[in-house]
């Protein structure tokens, strides 16, 4: 098993020293559900919320949220971004919405924990702008998808 790069050889915790590292384009992809009530999806579709437009709000908060990922997460580098985007897409039959993100850096570090974020705070505004009349909205499998860059190179999650 590969060794954990947060913590010393007695366990303590660090931030990893990057400083030598080559600088390269980064590209993180990550994705997650909302479940919901199918009532509540459509009110969404129709724009009836009366918080605003849902979906847009939910991308703007993910893009923030990636930007602020190391001041969330303790030992996660500040990076410079250079783009973020975010899709949702409303699945009707299924009565869910699928969230992806997309982030991309030139550094020395990955920039999967932002993909994350971006993906994790977009469900949480959908659950916050919604749950007046859905408190049973399930947030669920988000997930790293891709990862190109860096030493390790380029990661795909196998199809489940």
């Amino acid at each position: 098993m590969p060794k954990l790069t947060h913590f010393d050889d007695n366990g303590n915790p660090n931030m990893v020293d990057v400083s030598q590292k080559e600088t390269t384009v980064r590209i993180a992809e990550a994705s997650g559900y909302v479940y919901m009530e199918k009532a509540t999806l459509y009110t969404i579709l129709n724009k009836e919320i009366s918080k605003g437009d849902v979906f847009q709000i939910a991308k703007i908060s993910g893009i923030m949220a990636s930007k602020q990922t190391s001041s969330i997460i303790p030992l996660c580098h500040p990076i410079i971004i250079d783009k973020v985007t975010l899709e949702i897409l409303p699945d009707v039959d299924k009565s869910r919405v699928f969230i992806t993100s997309s982030v991309t850096c030139r550094g020395a570090t990955g920039v999967e924990m932002e993909a994350l974020t971006a993906v994790s705070v977009a469900a949480l505004t959908i659950y916050d702008m919604c749950k007046a009349i859905d408190r049973s909205m399930t947030i669920d499998e988000i997930k790293l998808n891709k990862k190109t860059g860096g030493k390790s190179g380029e990661w795909i999650r196998k199809s489940e």
